[in-house]
């Protein structure tokens, strides 16, 4: 019995070490890492998926044709790439939306054209409005309200002249110099669901009294500056106004020319459709590189970025380059001949710019409530894509600590490619959240912020020569080795700190 009893005890002390050495976080060997960087510089197929999303699609509003097409092309290069069940789910959104023709015109005291962008979900005109325009600015939901006739089919401006121009990105977490917590932007964070819904602006208030008066068309200032133009807009619903944004120097011509008694006539057009023809739906685009270990294959390590944009530009920084990154990727894990352990799933969201909404339909469906605990201790980890452009030079980690310290490690030998530093501090504001607010960590990383905020995000300069491919390469070996190491890990993501 003695000689069996040493035998158990060193097969108990050997199966010890072994379950710490793997529950030990992984770190990329050199070997593996340059398999990946052939992968990543040499093999890239960036350029094509970029290319086809930008130049081919366009601008991928969601719910809209283009939409609805950047999804099935997604969907068919992940399945020729050989991921399994490469699939479009779909989520209840509404209407979609397309602008089809637009006339923008001064054509009074002279001739020019005006630089503007009729607002997503803007209902058509009611033909051609020729007009002198009324300046409401100031004034009240119940001034407007008293205006009577005096709105009914008139072209309304709503601001007052712009004077607080965006002319500032946010500060760069990976410099050196960066004081903590100084990028109010990227560090504004609220959880999905973790407060009351928002009630109506100002803006959304003036806009439906506008619309209860008749208007024939809004038109609103944008902050970007040199013919930079800021679009947006919201499904209004029937009896909503058609709306636009106008460039702001045009803007503040016209409203300046109003101060001065100058007579000012415009011409107005807008011609746009509207798509309920499937049941109010979008889609995500979702599909997995099955993990290899039999124990470690169930768990789920998950990296996704939104595919919806605006609809000027051509969503190219925002956020084609993170769609491409994380096409790119679970491809360069797959065609280096990489196993992970767990099961890797990319995920390409819809209706992000609207409020995260394509990744909180999804998590509320497989992650949230007690039929899904199981599903959401298996998810490990969520590695999202957004905020910014070009490489990836670290990663928020959401005041998590044990987090940053597992990232220190991951991109030291990543700084050979260009990454830089990881912080603890959070971001907020992209599809990561929708998963904090489930439970499961999910980060973000640091990009280039040069020209983003001030440029290109939603704007219509959101051009592809905003961007080098050659840094969709760099961000996608660093989000290939960040999910690669995490689906090898013997120990599962730590769930402490912000998440």
């Amino acid at each position: 019995m003695y000689p069996i009893r040493i035998s158990a005890r060193r097969l108990f002390l050997a199966a010890f070490i072994v379950a710490n050495a793997s529950n030990a976080q992984t770190v990329l060997d050199n070997a593996t890492l340059k398999r990946m960087h052939h992968e990543a510089f040499e093999n890239s197929h960036a350029d094509a998926i970029f290319g086809t999303l930008t130049a081919v699609i366009g601008p991928r509003l969601t719910a809209s044709p283009a939409h609805k097409r950047a999804a099935e092309y997604t969907r068919e290069v992940l399945e020729k790439t050989g991921l399994a069940n490469a699939r479009l789910e779909p989520w209840h959104f509404g209407r979609g939306w397309s602008l089809e023709r637009q006339t923008i015109e001064m054509i009074a005291p002279r001739y020019l054209p005006l630089l503007g962008y009729a607002d997503a979900w803007s209902p058509s005109t009611k033909g051609e409005i020729v007009a002198a325009p009324v300046l409401v600015a100031g004034k009240t939901p119940e001034q407007i309200a008293g205006m009577g006739k005096a709105l009914q089919g008139a072209i309304v401006l709503t601001m007052p002249a712009v004077t607080n121009f965006i002319q500032k990105d946010r500060p760069q977490p990976s410099d050196p110099a960066y004081v903590p917590n100084s990028a109010a932007y990227a560090t504004s964070v609220r959880i999905p669901g973790s407060a009351a819904p928002p009630r109506a602006t100002s803006a959304q208030q003036l806009s439906r009294a506008l619309s209860t008066a008749g208007a024939g068309v809004i038109i609103s200032a944008s902050r970007g500056e040199h013919g930079t133009v800021f679009v947006m807009g919201r499904d209004g619903g029937p009896g909503a106004a058609p709306s636009l944004t106008l460039a702001g120097e045009h803007y503040n011509m016209i409203v300046d020319m109003l101060a001065r008694k100058i007579q000012v006539k415009l011409r107005v057009n807008i011609a746009a459709r509207f798509y309920d023809d499937d049941q109010g739906n979008a889609y995500n685009v979702l599909a997995e590189l099955p993990g290899t270990d039999p124990i470690l294959r169930d768990e789920v390590v998950m990296i996704g970025a939104h595919l919806d944009s605006w609809h000027t530009g051509a969503g190219a920084t925002d956020n084609a380059d993170g769609v491409t990154t994380v096409m790119e990727a679970i491809r360069i894990i797959k065609d280096a001949g990489l196993h992970p352990r767990r099961t890797i799933r990319v995920a390409l969201w819809g209706g992000e710019e609207q409020g995260l909404l394509g990744s909180r339909a999804w998590v509320e469906q497989h992650l949230m409530g007690d039929s899904n605990a199981e599903a959401r201790r298996k998810l490990d980890v969520y590695f999202n894509i957004d905020n910014g452009t070009g490489p990836i030079y670290g990663w928020y980690a959401q005041n998590d600590e044990s987090a940053k310290r597992i990232f220190d490690q991951w991109l030291e030998p990543l700084k050979e490619y260009g990454a830089r530093r990881n912080t603890l501090e959070p971001v907020g504001s992209t599809d990561h959240l929708s998963f904090i607010a489930a439970g499961v960590p999910g980060f973000n990383p640091i990009q280039d912020y040069t020209n983003y905020d001030v440029r290109t995000h939603h704007t219509n300069m959101d051009t592809p020569d905003r961007l080098s491919v050659n840094d969709i390469r760099q961000a996608a070996l660093v989000m290939a080795a960040f999910a690669y190491n995490a689906s090898m890990t013997g120990a599962p993501f730590p769930r402490s700190g912000g998440n």
